[in-house]
């Protein structure tokens, strides 16, 4: 063969080969710059869509959001005029008063006074003795003279020489044995003096309310044998005693010391401890757990 016939051979073969050869793979795949060449020409084509809006959508929902703004401007200048409307508005005072006022505020209280618990006897003659027992404490501070003791409105009954007087008191578990004799006054309890064994000034003054009360104070000597008890308890028998004494010297004091309550008995006394209780009443601690 000739150099000319070979050209022309290899040339078909070459034009053969470019119209075999296919733009697009066949799975539809392009390879190289065909496949950019062909995403392009398929965005302009429309096929896919495109990730950003077209400018007309953009610049409809801004005047749309623009428009929304306005009348919700409008709306909230409405509301304010109305609400000043509203406030310039006055409102009848009639029905504030109605509203605010409580009825029964105008009202003045009325003050009530608790009832007063009448005292007994005892408790009478404790505020005596308190009282007469402050008034000689502020004597004593001023230093003013004492004042003598109210003593009764008759005269007292005259006790001959050899007379004696026995009487018995009692207060809580004391016993006071008492002996009445004429004398000049003095006070003796278990053989010593009164301020001795009752340093107490209100437990001096229990003792010598019978006699302070019935004028019997400087006209008989007194003497006592008292146990048991405390030094409270001692005192009140001493006073129960003598209170009896007297009667037995005068029936008539009787009345003016039973209306006193140095004749009763005063049997109020400690409640005894019960068994399985703290005291008398005072249980122990529960614990639930």
């Amino acid at each position: 063969m000739t150099d000319d016939e070979q050209k022309k051979e290899t040339s078909e073969e070459q034009d053969e080969a470019v119209e075999e050869t296919p733009v697009e793979g066949s799975d539809g795949s392009t390879a190289g710059p065909v496949a950019e060449d062909d995403e392009s020409s398929s965005q302009a084509a429309g096929d896919s869509p495109s990730s950003t809006p077209p400018a007309e959508d953009a610049s409809g929902s801004e005047s749309e959001e623009v428009t929304a703004e306005g009348d919700a401007a409008e709306g909230s200048g409405a509301e304010q005029s109305e609400s000043k409307e509203k406030a310039e508005e006055p409102e009848p005072k009639a029905e504030e008063k109605k509203k605010d006022v409580i009825p029964g505020a105008d009202l003045e209280p009325i003050a009530v006074e608790p009832e007063e618990r009448p005292l007994s006897a005892e408790e009478q003659a404790r505020l005596e003795a308190e009282e007469e027992e402050r008034a000689k404490r502020e004597a004593e501070l001023v230093g003013e003279a004492e004042e003598e003791p109210s003593a009764a409105s008759r005269a007292p009954a005259k006790i001959k020489g050899d007379a004696r007087y026995l009487a018995t008191g009692k207060r809580k578990t004391s016993i006071a044995r008492v002996t009445l004799l004429p004398g000049s006054g003095k006070i003796e309890v278990n053989k010593r003096a009164l301020e001795e064994f009752f340093p107490r000034p209100l437990h001096q003054t229990i003792a010598r309310q019978p006699l302070t009360t019935t004028g019997y104070e400087g006209s008989v000597d007194v003497r006592v044998r008292v146990h048991g008890g405390g030094i409270s308890g001692q005192a009140g028998a001493v006073r129960h005693g003598i209170a009896r004494a007297l009667t037995e010297v005068d029936p008539e004091l009787r009345g003016e010391l039973k209306r006193r309550g140095f004749l009763t008995r005063d049997a109020r006394a400690k409640e005894r401890k019960k068994a399985g209780l703290k005291k008398a009443r005072k249980r122990p601690q529960f614990s639930k757990r």
